[in-house]
């Protein structure tokens, strides 16, 4: 079973290029981040034709998660993050797909801090580690994947100087995120590469793909029984040098 996660940053208007990539690499599950469509503007015919069904939700503008599955309707669990019934941003969605439990994660990026952004993030962070955790004990396989907008370590950045007020990189992000793993899951790209350097996301600024000057921020966490059964997880890298491309590129895993 293969289970990517996908920054799409506009889904209409990069439907031509995730559709190319769901043909080249046939990942029977795809959790999307920013999809920036309202739910009636989603492309349910062209990703239906594409043979994957799908839930989603949207928000205009900003945000918006789904996951798709290949050959299957994924059965919804939950359309958002417990913990705060007055946050309507469009940030997680969670469903069941062949026996496997997965959650499409868009963890507020938090600048400029200090500030109410960076506040916002770190509280939605708390009430993902919260609900990761009674997901995590309820015993099923479960799949965390997403843009969680935390560069974990310095050796996830390719030079953290200019990153240093960014909220990506502060103390706090970093912890929170230290403390979501030391609950048992398994970061699947560090399980498989140890501390080579790999990135997932390279800014469209200061030709920072052409020096691969790139970030890693889109991580899949598996469970402790999902992660016994890892096979592999790399990056689709080359997705991001073509043409039109979202800033992200494809994270996947395959487990028996």
């Amino acid at each position: 079973m293969k289970i990517a996660t996908f920054n799409i940053n506009g889904i209409n208007l990069r439907l031509a290029q995730l559709l190319q990539w769901l043909a080249e690499a046939a990942p029977d599950v795809v959790c999307l981040q920013e999809l920036k469509c309202t739910d009636s503007a989603f492309p349910e015919a062209a990703i239906l034709k594409a043979g994957y069904g799908a839930i989603w939700r949207g928000q205009n503008a900003y945000n918006g998660v789904a996951i798709l599955a290949k050959d299957a309707q994924p059965i919804e669990v939950r359309r958002e993050l417990p913990g705060d019934p007055s946050d309507k941003q469009s940030r997680y969605i969670e469903a069941a797909v062949n026996g496997v439990l997965i959650a499409s994660i868009y963890l507020p990026n938090g600048n400029p801090q200090p500030g109410p952004k960076f506040d916002y993030k770190l509280a939605w962070f708390e009430r993902l580690i919260r609900h990761a955790r009674s997901v995590y004990e309820a015993g099923v396989p479960v799949v965390l994947a997403g843009d969680y907008n935390v560069v974990p370590t310095d050796a996830d950045i390719y030079s953290p100087q200019s990153w240093l007020d960014n909220a990506l990189l502060q103390p706090e992000s970093r912890a929170a995120f230290r403390r979501l793993i030391g609950q048992g899951w398994t970061d699947a790209l560090r399980a498989r590469h140890g501390r080579e350097r790999i990135y997932t996301f390279w800014d469209y600024k200061r030709n920072r793909w052409a020096r691969n000057a790139g970030l890693r921020i889109d991580h899949v966490l598996l469970s402790v029984d999902t992660a016994a059964r890892l096979v592999d997880s790399n990056v689709d890298t080359a997705v991001r040098g073509r043409e039109g491309a979202s800033d992200h590129a494809p994270v996947w895993v395959t487990i028996r």
